[in-house]
């Protein structure tokens, strides 16, 4: 071809390109003369409209033909017709001698900034709609790199057309693997998005150039340039156009970026989850390739723990794609007596079966409209279930989206996206599959999206607690790990805790404990469970809440009182049988009992916590404590009191290595067992049995260096209360006893200064500063100095600024007994005081003469 001999375009500069392309063979006219380059322009422009036209050509206003991405390979690219496939090149070429890739050079010309606008248009159109015949019209195009330049260069023109001319060339090019770099180096990207932000913009010119980056946003490399903020907004903008193809294409870009996980810390608060939640919402709507794009981007996103979250509270439930063939498992149950998701029965109405024949067929439909209440989460549950089952009925259950071979579905880590209502009825339906993978998966998903009240309230309407609570008892290490999780997360809700136990969960949940072969993560969260559903706190909370207030029935969390609604039965009936016939006995057998202590002396610090709390609700249940004695209860508390957390700072440990992060959270672990086990020792200290066998003074000693250690604050209550307690059992007076000094310095004064720190109640405030005044009036040793250790200097300043009169009496008595000791001066002057004393003195307010006091002992 004579293209070939043209030139050697690699190494042309634009100037070179346009100035020096050699003349073509101009050919001549029937009468002999010869033609002009116009005319030949003209021609070869029809040609390939004909010829473009016989396979559906794009054409200048709705191009017919999209030039989709092939993700592998560099040699091609994936064109996909709307219509039918385009003919070969060759074909073009071959049919019209002259006319084909040596004319390119021709139009690569007047592409030039010497030619007048209207030429350039013409040329760039022809060029876009030549480029639209595969991958070697590309080549043939890309042998004067320079066009790209060119290209890039229109899309700064005022022509509608010429601008997606442009556009949709850059988008044929950037299909190709090969010429992808080439496109971005250009700055294309930078100029589509400056042609994205025209106020009023052509939707043909919107789809070329939106699918053009969507073809660029494939190259991870290329997805660095546009990942930034000003085009991912815009991206998002785009994603409300009221052109579907624009959607598609925005959809497809942000599906992209989402592939390289460094983005989605910025698409995430850009707000993209939103807007790309609402294309797979149940009403939602929009194009398969859309929701596709949308679906394929979040789920990149849910792969991160938080971003997760914020997909499910969008109304998006994760679930794990098991293949078809795990469903045939699953039996319809036609016969069986209708009952709702959650097991609850539909009340017999009519025993005497229909003259007609219908009462197997109309089961269960004869409930009284006027008379029956069900709740709007049973409805929902009732919708999804039939829905899914429905689905896995006639084998369409996951045919949407990517199919999972049969044979592969027990190792695939596939998941998909769903509405909530489908998503919560789709997780409750694989748990009753036989497939052991699609069960620990499915539980896993529950526990994932257990993440506020409504979800937890709709897995238990739809039927997944007493599911869980069967597979307890599973064969399978993974399945009993994912369900205790599943069981775990939905326990955080008091309510859902009391369905939990009504479904017989504590036998389970005992056997699982005593087992100890079993993993210590089962163990810990079976142990978490139980801690919940026993827990001697929450008696009293729930029958606060199951009581009456100001005439009106509430329960906890804000949840509808369990009424049985007509022609339901099961509901709250069914929750205090099994509540009351549950196996809370188990809990007091000594088998578990030995089992329980065995985990306080050898285990974890968050295990040692859950056991004292299970152990707490022995002592209630059983006040002699007899069993508890009898299985040496005083080592398993000399255990978690004597933690390598808490030695001196002159004793080597192992913890001493940790970094700071992990440091704090074992302190923090350690802290919350050595409470639970103090406010369980406190309550056997009620025993005149316990006392006789222990080492009083050994625990004394124990718990007074755990009070001068460094756990948290909050976690020194118990402690404070058990060794106050301890020292009333030994004899000694409180009144000059040195375990009460400490008490005082090492828990109350701290506590005291947080509120006056932290508190947004005044009256609090207040209370506190009063408390700590009364401390310093009453003499307690080194008082003054813990307060000032403690920084209680800087909001006592603010207090006398803001606080109450009384308020304002205390805090100046302890801020002139603080400066008595010169070392406090500094820091009283750094906090302002003087300031605000002199405010007071000058404003002849009632407390002046005490601020006189303490500016005349200040070095002012």
């Amino acid at each position: 071809m004579f293209a070939s001999t043209i030139l050697t375009p690699s190494t042309l500069k634009v100037s070179q390109f346009v100035g020096h392309i050699p003349k073509p063979h101009l050919g001549t006219l029937p009468n002999g003369s010869r033609k002009s380059p116009r005319s030949r322009v003209a021609v070869f422009s029809r040609v390939v409209h004909r010829q473009n036209r016989s396979f559906s050509p794009i054409s200048h206003t709705k191009p017919a033909v999209v030039a989709r991405v092939s993700s592998g390979g560099d040699t091609s690219a994936d064109y996909t017709a709307q219509q039918s496939s385009p003919p070969d090149i060759e074909d073009v070429t071959s049919s019209s001698p002259g006319i084909g890739e040596g004319y390119v050079a021709l139009f690569a010309r007047m592409l030039g900034l010497d030619h007048e606008p209207p030429d350039r248009e013409q040329a760039i159109i022809t060029l876009w709609k030549y480029s639209l015949g595969g991958k070697k019209c590309s080549d043939a195009i890309m042998q004067f790199p320079s066009c790209i330049n060119l290209t890039v260069n229109l899309l700064r023109s005022d022509s509608s057309s010429a601008c997606e001319a442009a556009a949709g060339l850059l988008r044929s090019l950037s299909s190709v693997n090969l010429y992808r770099n080439s496109v971005a180096d250009s700055g294309a990207i930078e100029e589509i998005n400056g042609l994205l932000r025209r106020p009023s913009l052509a939707p043909e010119v919107k789809e070329q150039s939106m699918s053009a980056l969507w073809n660029l946003s494939v190259d991870e490399k290329i997805r660095v340039k546009l990942a930034n903020e000003d085009i991912i907004l815009l991206i998002i903008k785009y994603l409300d156009d009221e052109d579907i193809k624009v959607k598609e294409a925005a959809g497809g870009v942000l599906a992209n970026l989402a592939l390289s996980h460094v983005n989605h810390k910025m698409m995430v608060e850009l707000g993209v989850i939103p807007k790309l939640a609402r294309f797979l919402s149940s009403d939602a709507e929009g194009s398969t390739i859309t929701r596709k794009e949308a679906r394929n981007a979040l789920l990149e996103l849910v792969k991160d723990e938080y971003y997760r979250i914020l997909v499910i509270e969008e109304g998006l439930v994760p679930v794990p794609l098991v293949g078809s063939a795990a469903f045939k498992s699953l039996s319809p149950g036609l016969h069986a007596w209708p009952t709702l998701p959650d097991g609850t029965e539909l009340e017999r109405t009519s025993k005497e079966p229909s003259r007609f024949g219908a009462s197997e067929l109309l089961l269960g439909l004869n409930i009284d409209e006027k008379n029956a209440n069900i709740e709007e989460s049973k409805i929902n549950a009732i919708i999804g279930r039939t829905q899914q089952k429905f689905l896995a009925r006639i084998g369409a259950i996951e045919v949407e989206g990517q199919k999972i071979p049969d044979s592969e579905c027990s190792n695939n880590q596939g998941i998909t996206l769903l509405p909530w209502m489908d998503g919560v009825a789709r997780l409750v339906l694989i748990l009753e599959l036989e497939n052991k993978s699609a069960i620990s998966r499915a539980a896993e998903s529950i526990a994932d999206a257990s993440i506020n009240e409504d979800m937890r309230i709709a897995f238990k309407e739809a039927g997944a607690i007493k599911h869980l609570v069967r597979l307890l008892n599973h064969n399978d290490d993974a399945v009993r790990l994912a369900v205790t999780r599943a069981l775990e997360r939905l326990s955080i809700s008091h309510v859902i805790c009391q369905s939990i136990e009504a479904e017989g969960v504590l036998g389970p949940l005992v056997d699982i404990v005593n087992h100890s072969q079993i993993s210590e993560n089962v163990v810990e969260k079976s142990l978490h469970i139980l801690a919940r559903i026993l827990d001697p706190s929450k008696e009293m909370i729930l029958k606060f809440y199951d009581g009456s207030v100001n005439g009106s029935k509430k329960t906890l969390n804000g949840a509808k009182d369990n009424a049985v609604p007509v022609g339901l039965i099961g509901t709250k009936q069914a929750i205090s049988k099994g509540i009351n016939s549950s196996g809370r006995n188990d809990v007091l057998d000594s088998t578990f009992i030995a089992r329980i202590v065995e985990i306080l002396k050898f285990s974890s610090s968050s295990l040692q916590a859950k056991a004292a709390s299970v152990l707490e609700f022995v002592i209630l249940t059983d006040p002699t404590m007899v069993s508890l004695i009898s299985v040496n209860i005083e080592s398993g508390l000399d255990a978690v009191f004597q933690q390598k957390i808490l030695r001196s700072s002159d004793e080597e440990s192992d913890l001493d290595y940790l970094p700071p992060e992990k440091y704090a959270i074992a302190v923090e672990e350690a802290g919350l067992a050595i409470s639970a086990t103090s406010r369980l020792m406190t309550k056997l200290l009620d025993s005149e049995q316990f006392r006789q066998t222990i080492n009083l003074p050994h625990f004394t000693g124990l718990l007074r260096q755990i009070l001068k250690s460094n756990i948290p604050l909050h976690s020194k209550d118990w402690i404070a209360a058990c060794l106050i307690k301890l020292t009333s059992f030994s004899g000694y007076n409180l009144d000059f006893d040195p375990i009460n000094v400490e008490v005082t310095l090492y828990e109350t004064i701290p506590r005291l200064i947080e509120q006056i720190k932290f508190s947004f109640s005044p009256e609090t405030q207040e209370a506190a500063v009063v408390e700590l005044n009364r401390i310093i009036y009453e003499g307690v040793v080194d008082s003054t100095r813990a307060i000032a250790s403690k920084g209680a200097i800087y909001p006592l300043v603010k207090l006398i600024e803001e606080g109450s009169g009384r308020a304002v009496e205390a805090s100046l008595a302890i801020l002139y007994n603080l400066s008595m000791d010169s070392e406090n001066h500094s820091a009283i002057l750094a906090a302002g005081a003087v300031p605000a004393l002199r405010r007071i003195v000058l404003s002849q307010r009632p407390q002046w003469e005490r601020a006189l006091h303490l500016l005349r002992s200040l070095p002012t």
